[in-house]
């Protein structure tokens, strides 16, 4: 099973890309892709600016990324109760290739912040529109306190109860190897 994984953010030291790239490893047998949103550099969105240059090449790439995945995890950041510009931007270029930017891929939805509150808004969020954008949501899983429960010497969540609702994410996603 190809899964791709990326974290929500442009940032260098992104937790939601650690947190991401974790999970995807406890999906056993996974050929892991994890995506740096940093490569996909794009300009703001507007129509007008759509009409101008047509689909920029980093908004196709994103899009046929996923869809050569056989499984997407994602993990948000949260930037002042919503999405980081990056992502909001590269995710809605690639909604004026397909609206179904997702295109059906069964999905993981993550996010996680360095406070008790997990990036829980923007998740929700996320969760709240997935199905408008092809979204095969299988599992969302909130971790608070990042730092607190993430061993950054081995990449490794160890708080036991974080780590149990990661498992039970990516076995979301291991079932489907075998239906």
């Amino acid at each position: 099973m190809k899964i791709l994984a990326f974290g929500a953010s442009n940032s260098k030291t992104s937790i939601n890309k650690a947190l991401a790239r974790f999970t995807a490893t406890l999906v056993p047998g996974a050929e892991i892709e994890v995506l740096d949103l940093s490569d996909y550099d794009l300009p703001i969105f507007s129509e007008d600016l759509e009409k101008e240059i047509g689909h920029p090449r980093a908004a196709k790439t994103f899009f046929e990324k996923i869809g050569a995945a056989d499984a997407v995890i994602v993990s948000f950041a949260e930037h002042n109760g919503s999405y980081s510009a990056a992502y909001k931007n590269l995710f809605d270029w690639a909604s004026r290739i397909d609206q179904k930017v997702f295109q059906d891929k069964p999905t993981v939805y993550l996010a996680t912040s360095p406070g008790p509150g997990g990036a829980g808004s923007v998740l929700a969020s996320a969760k709240g529109s997935a199905r408008f954008f092809g979204v095969d949501l299988k599992a969302a899983v909130s971790v608070a306190n990042f730092y607190d429960v993430f061993d950054a010497e081995t990449g490794r969540i160890t708080e036991p109860g974080a780590l149990a609702d990661l498992t039970a994410a990516a076995e979301a996603l291991a079932l489907l190897e075998v239906a």
